[in-house]
C-alpha cells in the first residue's frame, strides 16, 4: 500500500488531519511527520502571548500516525469506510514544547496487534530531534 494512500483512508480531514507524510511504515512500526500551521485555532487561546501545541494535539498526532496510520496499513486490504477506530488508552510523558510552525517526526513501534487491538510505543522529536514526548497508544481496529 502507498503512502499517500494511507493517509487518504484516514478517517479525519482538516483542521482536524495531523499527518503530513509518512517517511516508513512496516509490520513492526510507521515513521511519519506533520508540521504545525501557526493560524490553526487552538493556538489563539493556549498561552495566547506565548502559544504552545496543546499536549491533548501532541497525542493526537501521535495517535494518528503512530497507531492509525499503522493499522490501516496492517489491515491492508480488510480496512474499508466500515471500519472502526476507537482509542483505548494512552500512557505519554510530555518533556519539551512545541510551537506554531514546528515540524516534528513520529516514530512508532508496534508492542502487539491482536483481536483487533493494536498497542504501540511512540516517540514524538522535534527538527533538532529533541524528543518532545513518548509513551504508548493503543486503540481497537475493527
Amino acid at each position: 500500500m502507498k503512502y499517500q494512500e494511507i493517509i487518504s483512508k484516514l478517517p479525519y480531514s482538516k483542521p482536524f488531519l495531523f499527518v503530513d507524510e509518512i517517511i516508513d511504515i512496516n509490520e513492526n512500526g510507521v515513521e511519519g511527520s506533520y508540521t504545525f500551521d501557526e493560524n490553526l485555532d487552538f493556538y489563539k487561546g493556549h498561552f495566547k502571548e506565548n502559544p504552545i501545541t496543546p499536549g491533548v494535539i501532541l497525542t493526537e498526532v501521535m495517535a494518528q500516525i503512530g497507531l492509525v496510520c499503522l493499522g490501516i496499513f496492517l489491515l491492508d486490504e480488510t480496512f474499508n469506510d466500515k471500519t472502526a477506530i476507537a482509542l483505548t488508552s494512552t500512557d505519554i510523558e510530555f518533556t519539551k514544547a512545541v510551537y506554531p510552525k514546528e515540524k516534528v517526526t513520529v516514530i512508532s513501534q508496534k508492542v502487539y496487534f491482536r483481536f483487533g487491538k493494536l498497542k504501540c510505543k511512540v516517540t514524538m522529536k522535534n527538527e533538532n530531534g529533541d524528543e518532545v514526548c513518548s509513551g504508548t497508544i493503543a486503540g481497537m481496529i475493527v
